[in-house]
């Protein structure tokens, strides 16, 4: 590992985190696996893992890739995460005791295979290899290529909900499930009692993993976009998301920038170059006071070491990969009472100029003459706006329910 001295922006006592999302199609694996070349040139040891059940990450770096990390270039590791291979080198108890499980309930063997599988493991194998890459403290950087922004969403979400599956999941007590299961292991072989310990030990990593990931210091969530309406959309809604459960964002990516000048009226590309123009205005808007890095259309395919480095140079102009863009919160949710209020940041606003409406899940922020539209979670649908206040820089908006 390299020396925390040669690598000043990084945490004393872990590695740092990229995570970077967005709507399938967006660039996003071109865009992770660029910064982590970016960094490894740089000096730091780094690891590119994708999460993505439909891996592209081989494809960007032009060469073959595993289940396990490999290296791939001076300083840079890559790896894409197989579910099945990992239940079957470290979780084979589990396998075995959800195996079990679900032929007591008379399911058929194949079909007993694919639910051994839990609901979002897919996602929670990832966050144990990155869970074993941080403890292991073996990288100082560690880039995530992460699944399109629902599946990112399952993602982060994950270590809550497995707690509530192993809970329910079973119709014994803990102390009872493992005393069956090892009256069942001295006589039959099937490590039941010890599956349930591995399941419990993965739950507490993906605790542990959690904390890391809601780190700021730590972890900095990076979304990938293009200049399409719906591709702006849909990020909002992520954002949205992930400041709700107060994950880190530090900045935004907009990827294939088409060139505005030398375009001449009335050639092919002039009506989209004009209305890219426009969304590149509203993403502004939309993700102040976030940074928005540009990264201009390479006018090719993006493959390969040589394709990738130029694109990263481009897209952080100067700037180390590992630092911290942007770190503090812009959208709140709390719970007051039997009301919620929202609190968007609007750090220059004018009191006499800010107003607010509510439309079904969006709130519409007027601003002078500048008009936003914010995604509110999905269950404020039920609530009503009461009222509205901006105060030191923050639009507070209270809700209560209809």
């Amino acid at each position: 590992m390299l020396p925390r001295a040669d690598a000043p922006n990084l945490p004393d006592d872990a590695p740092r985190i990229l995570l970077f999302t967005g709507k399938g199609g967006v660039g996003k694996t071109t865009c992770a696996a660029a910064t982590a070349l970016h960094a490894a040139r740089a000096g730091y040891k780094t690891l590119v893992l994708s999460s993505d059940p439909a891996h592209s990450l081989a494809d960007a770096l032009d060469c073959d890739l595993g289940p396990e990390a490999r290296t791939v270039a001076p300083n840079l590791y890559a790896q894409e995460v197989d579910l099945y291979y990992s239940m079957r080198k470290y979780w084979g108890s589990m396998r075995e005791l959800m195996l079990t499980v679900f032929r007591w309930q008379g399911v058929e063997q194949v079909a007993a295979e694919e639910l051994a599988a839990l609901p979002g493991m897919n996602e929670g194998s990832v966050l144990l290899w990155l869970e074993q890459a941080a403890r292991e403290d073996d990288y100082d950087l560690i880039v995530v290529d992460s699944a399109p922004t629902g599946e990112t969403l399952t993602l982060l979400t994950l270590p809550q909900v497995t707690r509530w599956w192993l809970a329910n999941a079973f119709p014994f007590q803990k102390w009872a499930f493992k005393s069956v299961g090892f009256g069942v292991r001295k006589t039959t072989g099937i490590p039941l009692d010890k599956g349930y310990d591995e399941l419990e030990a993965i739950f507490d990593k993906l605790e542990r993993v959690r904390a890391l990931l809601s780190d700021r210091a730590v972890t900095s969530i990076r979304l990938v976009m293009n200049p399409e309406k719906m591709v702006i959309q849909e990020a909002r809604r992520a954002y949205t998301y992930l400041q709700l459960y107060d994950y880190g964002v530090d900045s935004v990516i907009v990827n294939r920038v088409l060139p505005t000048d030398d375009i001449p009226d009335g050639s092919f590309f002039h009506r989209y170059v004009t209305a890219q123009r426009d969304y590149l205005e509203e993403i502004e808007r939309s993700f102040a006071p976030l940074p928005v890095l540009r990264v201009p259309h390479q006018g090719a395919e993006v493959f390969g070491m040589e394709r990738l480095a130029p694109l990263a140079e481009g897209l952080y102009d100067g700037r180390a990969p590992t630092d911290v863009f942007f770190d503090e919160p812009t959208y709140v949710v709390e719970e007051r009472d039997d009301t919620y209020e929202v609190r968007i940041r609007l750090p220059f606003a004018d009191t006499a100029t800010v107003s607010a409406q509510q439309f079904g899940d969006e709130l519409v922020v007027q601003v002078a003459n500048q008009r936003r539209n914010y995604t509110l979670p999905n269950f404020l649908r039920y609530y009503t706006l009461t009222r509205s206040f901006w105060r030191d820089g923050w639009l507070h908006a209270r809700f209560a329910a209809a």
